[in-house]
């Protein structure tokens, strides 16, 4: 008896092939991986902000977001400095050049998202992200 997939199990395997070739694609597109280039988005956004804050916000897990800045900080992106109330507290802001540099990104990643969503009119648009946002709130109450 053959074996088939169902539409919600198709679905489901579009987006895993989706996953799968965003993040290379991202990356030769932007310049930057997509976590290092989220991580800059949120830090361009805030003055300050302490690590812990920063790695709930990008939702990935704290030892790659301590590898990231750590990286970030030696590309001269951003800085790091512990709290002198708790020296368990870490402070996180971009630098000048992290500014200017993600400014870039912000360009390049536009030019990304456009060639994605090529030929969709603005009401496939809004239409495709309520649907996703739906399916985000579902998967967070499962």
């Amino acid at each position: 008896m053959a074996c088939s997939f169902s539409k919600q199990e198709q679905i489901l395997q579009l987006f895993k092939g989706l996953t799968n070739q965003l993040s290379p694609k991202f990356e030769r597109c932007t310049g930057i991986s997509a976590s290092r280039y989220e991580l800059l988005y949120q830090l361009y956004n805030t003055d300050e902000i302490n690590q812990s804050t920063l790695q709930k916000a990008v939702n990935i897990d704290g030892a790659a977001v301590t590898r990231h800045l750590k990286q970030l900080e030696s590309d001269g992106m951003v800085t790091r400095k512990r709290s002198s109330a708790d020296n368990r507290v870490i402070f996180v802001s971009l630098t000048a050049q992290g500014r200017t540099q993600i400014i870039g990104y912000r360009k390049e990643n536009m030019g990304f998202v456009n060639q994605l969503l090529n030929d969709f009119t603005d009401e496939e648009i809004e239409h495709l992200s309520g649907m996703l946002n739906r399916m985000q709130h579902n998967i967070s109450e499962y």
